[in-house]
């Protein structure tokens, strides 16, 4: 198991190509855009080797029987399920922010159940494929990014209907040593600062769409591979310190969009190619699992935000005040509702044919659609709590100036014993919290609402629930 060091050197090795601002980026490990995302991400690493944290952080391979990171583990039994939501809040709590490797942990779960379904109903060998390919990953803890969101052109058509045929990431020529592929993948969290990426199908699809029926490991440098950088809110404060609000670890996942032009795919690292039937299954297994997670490291996000809440109350003085803490508590209980959430469906998981756990669909895309609000609900209750400051500080600039710093010192100071700094250091952290990326993140990773809401009413059993009403009622079969 790599340690946090390890996973940045190793960044280091790679050539891979990130463009930011328009520009080709020289070294991603030390710019000050893109440090926050790979401290974040390394401290992954670096816990599995921590005593106190690695019952969580690590696991045994069912495949070799190693000691690995769990973020390249195979979901054995439900402990595992609950294990990985209690991780995600451990490592929220310590970074405040996305740590990017849940994406590829749940794709490889995803890919390692449905490859042996697969297998078995049509008789191909991609589920060998992939346990060797997995192997690989666990063996050098490679850090893999899920890509599963296309760019998708029109919405309104099939992607064998798209007047641009790469508006999906399709298969472009296949020979006896591998295939070529075309396209883009969207919304891209800590690509640019993995190794690999699993690319999946975006939707279920039909025989017309089989070309766009694919799942492959690429490597993130591998040649034809360009990730163009996404702007996020305040970027710009990166290059300050105090302005950031979480100047180690970032706000959210770091996310980008990038572009295949030509990419070579060797076959043994091809886990589906044109078999359409099993398309929709694998987004279902994938967002499922990955919905599953929100409850867990959003919760731990909502920890932070929670006490940086409590904290600007001590330091304007209104701790005692009766609203301020029935405020402070809902927050709490918001929190509380979206983790048991994640617990409960992780609880309620079930055994697939291949052997890994899977999580209960219904409970995991529930615990999605609250944090749609949950997490909304709380960022008002911090605003709310904080006060019109938390729009209005001047720059970390104002307060350093040698004229005008000792106004913003004098003014902004809250209560006795307090100084004006750690106010605004608790301000900027809550203003890069609760609002711009990180709402939409909250709002939209792991599909957007409506995808769960489809989800919800499919997996709702409602003829059942229709049944249990009309037994009670004594309502005749044919009513």
């Amino acid at each position: 198991m790599k340690t946090g060091m390890e996973y940045k050197d190793s960044l280091r090795s790679l050539n891979t190509q990130v463009y930011a601002f328009g520009k080709l980026v020289d070294d991603l490990v030390d710019n000050p855009l893109f440090q926050p995302h790979v401290n974040s991400a390394a401290l992954t690493y670096e816990l599995a080797h921590d005593p106190v944290a690695e019952d969580l952080v690590t696991a045994t391979s069912h495949l070799t029987g190693k000691k690995i990171n769990r973020f390249t583990h195979i979901h054995q039994n439900t402990e595992d399920l609950i294990k990985k939501v209690k991780m995600l809040r451990m490592i929220a709590q310590r970074t405040g922010s996305c740590f990017q490797r849940c994406v590829g942990f749940d794709a490889i779960n995803a890919t390692y159940s449905v490859t042996y379904e697969m297998d078995q109903e049509l008789g191909t060998d991609y589920h060998q494929r992939f346990v060797e390919y997995l192997k690989h990953v666990q063996e050098n803890d490679i850090m893999v990014a899920g890509a599963m969101t296309d760019v998708k052109g029109d919405r309104g058509l099939r992607p064998s209907q798209q007047k641009d045929p790469d508006m999906y990431v399709r298969v472009v020529e296949k020979n006896d040593k591998g295939i070529i592929i075309n396209g883009a993948k969207a919304h891209m969290t800590g690509i640019v600062n993995s190794h690999d990426m699993l690319i999946m199908p975006t939707a279920a699809m039909k025989e017309e769409d089989k070309g766009y029926a694919l799942a492959c490991a690429v490597p993130v440098d591998a040649p034809g591979v360009i990730h163009i950088f996404g702007r996020q809110t305040n970027d710009d404060r990166k290059y300050g310190e105090i302005d950031q609000g979480n100047a180690t670890y970032g706000i959210v996942g770091g996310e980008a969009l990038t572009v295949l032009e030509n990419v070579f795919v060797p076959w043994e690292q091809v886990f589906m190619c044109g078999e359409w039937q099993f398309a929709g299954l694998l987004v279902e297994r994938f967002a499922s699992y990955h919905r599953q997670n929100y409850g867990g490291c959003k919760g731990g996000v909502a920890d932070v935000i929670i006490g940086a809440t409590a904290t600007i109350a001590d330091y304007n003085g209104v701790t005692q005040a009766s609203h301020i803490r029935d405020k402070i508590t809902e927050m709490i209980h918001l929190t509380e509702t979206l983790f048991s959430g994640s617990l409960a469906c992780s609880s309620e998981g079930r055994k697939t044919p291949s052997g890994a756990c899977f999580v209960d669909p219904l409970l995991a895309n529930t615990v999605k659609q609250n944090v749609t609000r949950f997490i909304y609900e709380i960022s008002r209750i911090s605003h709310d709590i904080a006060g019109g400051i938390l729009a209005t500080l001047p720059s970390e600039q104002d307060l350093k100036d040698e004229k005008i710093g000792k106004y913003v010192k004098k003014y902004l100071k809250g209560v006795e014993g307090v100084p004006t700094e750690d106010r605004i250091r608790i301000l900027r952290l809550l203003e890069n919290m609760t609002g711009g990326t990180a709402l939409a993140e909250s709002m939209h990773g792991a599909g957007s609402p409506q995808a769960q809401r489809v989800m919800i009413l499919r997996q709702g059993n409602l003829e059942h629930k229709k049944q249990l009403a009309k037994d009670l009622a004594k309502v005749s079969k044919k009513g």
